[in-house]
């Protein structure tokens, strides 16, 4: 009687259903919390489809079926719903373990029912109280209406109102609220000086006393880049040839006020450092934290014996997902102008002694760094090639280069053209494409079938997306469906889990980078033995202490 008072039979009997489908298989795996996460919302998507139902029903004046038939088509649909939600509750251990074991994890011991249940019954409950505070909105603006004017056309001026009002309201004060909070509180996160980070003494170091860069402006990110690099010491363990110790430049937020201003001091200590003489020079666009992937740089820094210069500018405290919200436009921006100072002093150096110039960027820094350049403005004189790893569903080129790949390529693993500009890889590689030519002005993206950053699609709503349909990426379950609603709930949450093992989803291993940036740069002087000794090296780059 209470559930029946208080709640929408229908919406309870559909918000059941969809509370069960989520236990299926996304693209990784999960744990119990970020299962009832996931069931929670999608719960609450399915009440809020079985409310709209009869809602709609009753809107457009449809007959309705008598209170008899009605209640044994509820009593039908509980217990199919009630089976249905046990039956899946049962295979879930099996659908994660599906994932597990392509990731080469330890199979889930079962799940816990009652963390999925009380963390979806929460997620259920805070979703339909800010509904009913919609609902009440909308009613009461309706409710004035409606003297004016006829009843359905207030309903649909209602409804629109109410949505700009809470629009405004979570948009404008709620979101931005806790968006200050949260960017204090990183900012003071990256103010840290950790003892592990030393201050280079070296003069020929940025941060040092010598250098443009101030050590505490750098920002912790900063000093983690600067200190953790290698030393010509490292590489003499892998190669005879004469080696150096790399150029690493990075200008922290704190450098200086406008983002011209940083962007100029970068390339003034890259003057300082002669980073120009380098046979290799990077401009890096780091994830929204300021964060530059070790594992990304230092493989290149190894095929080179040192003899790379690289450069990274920050341009947010926030996590990537939170920076691409809100700070997505200020991103491109400090890329814009840190590709611009660089490529123009580049550009400005005889062609035969200069650097060979790269971009990299990985997540959110591959979607900043793509924006940083404008092809018609360096076509005249084109840098080489570009390393973009684990590109945001929102990257323009990115969408374009796979809704228009080649037919039969898959879209996890796209091939384009003739492949002689643009070349896809994943963990077994794929830029080897021994029947192309790749031409002088290259782009790579390096990215994996499971990486939810990457193949998140809001229209998956609505539609399967293209990447589910066979053949699938070796790291994406056979079990996983697709679902309306509930699927794109599924990589929603898939997005900010977090519990992929390196090497699939958004974790990327620094052997995948070593694979990409050789068959991108082609070094010379390495025989197949020592390529193989030092991809070895790589495969365990993260274990080391």
């Amino acid at each position: 009687m209470i559930l029946k008072r208080y709640f929408s039979a229908t919406g309870l009997l559909v918000g059941t259903f969809f509370f069960a489908l989520p236990m299926t298989p996304s693209l990784l795996p999960r744990t119990d919390l970020f299962q009832g996460l996931v069931s929670g919302f999608s719960l609450a998507a399915g009440y809020g489809i079985g409310v709209l139902i009869p809602w709609l029903w009753t809107y457009f004046e449809m007959p309705k079926p008598g209170k008899k038939n009605q209640k044994n088509l509820q009593i039908v649909a509980a217990v199919i719903c009630i089976l249905t939600g046990i039956v899946f509750l049962w295979s879930a251990s099996d659908w994660q373990n599906s994932i597990r074991i392509l990731m080469e994890m330890d199979e889930h011991e079962g799940v816990k029912p009652v963390i999925i249940g009380f963390t979806a019954l929460g997620v259920f409950m805070a979703v339909l109280l800010v509904a009913r505070l919609f609902r009440w909105t909308f009613r009461l603006i309706t409710i004035k209406l409606v003297r004016y004017i006829p009843r359905k056309v207030s309903y649909i001026i209602g409804l629109l109102s109410a949505f700009v009002l809470f629009w405004l309201l979570v948009n404008g004060v709620l979101f931005s609220l806790l968006l200050r909070s949260a960017d204090s509180t990183y900012e003071r996160f990256d103010s840290l000086l950790e003892p592990e980070f030393e201050q280079p003494t070296d003069p020929m170091k940025a941060g040092s006393q010598q250098s443009l860069l101030t050590w505490e402006d750098m920002g912790r990110t900063g000093r983690q880049f600067i200190s953790g690099g290698p030393s010509a010491e490292n590489f003499r363990n892998f190669s005879s040839y004469s080696v150096m110790d790399p150029v690493r430049v990075y200008v922290g937020m704190h450098a200086a006020e406008t983002v011209e201003e940083r962007a100029d001091l970068a390339l003034q200590e890259m003057i300082r450092l002669d980073a120009f003489s380098r046979e290799i020079m990077v401009i890096i666009t780091p994830t929204g934290t300021g964060w530059v992937d070790p594992g990304s740089i230092e493989p290149l820094e190894y095929l080179y014996r040192g003899n790379v210069a690289s450069v990274a500018a920050q341009y947010s405290y926030l996590p990537s997902p939170l920076s691409l919200w809100v700070e997505e436009e200020y991103g491109a921006e400090m890329a814009q102008a840190l590709f611009q100072k660089v490529y123009d002093y580049w550009t400005q150096l005889p062609p035969d002694s200069r650097p060979k110039l790269y971009l990299h960027g990985l997540s959110l820094g591959a979607l900043n760094s793509d924006r940083s350049f404008d092809l018609f403005d360096i076509i005249n004189d084109p840098f080489n090639g570009a390393l973009w790893v684990g590109p945001p569903y929102r990257k323009e080129t990115w969408r374009t280069f796979t809704e228009r790949r080649n037919p039969g390529s898959p879209a996890w693993l796209p091939t384009f053209k003739d492949g002689s500009v643009v070349r896809f890889a994943n963990q077994n590689g794929g830029l080897d494409l021994p029947n192309s030519e790749w031409g002088r002005f290259r782009i790579a993206y390096l990215q994996y079938a499971s990486d939810p950053i990457v193949f998140f699609d809001s229209r998956s709503y609505f539609r399967e997306p293209a990447w589910m349909r066979e053949p699938r990426g070796p790291d994406v379950s056979p079990d996983l469906r697709w679902y309306p609603v509930v699927t794109m709930v599924q990589l929603a949450v898939d997005m900010v889990s977090g519990t992929e093992p390196r090497g699939f989803g958004h974790d990327y291993a620094a052997e995948h980078y070593f694979d990409s940036w050789l068959a991108l740069t082609e070094p010379e002087g390495w025989s197949e033995t020592e390529l193989q000794q030092l991809r070895f090296y790589f495969t365990g780059f993260n274990n080391r202490p």
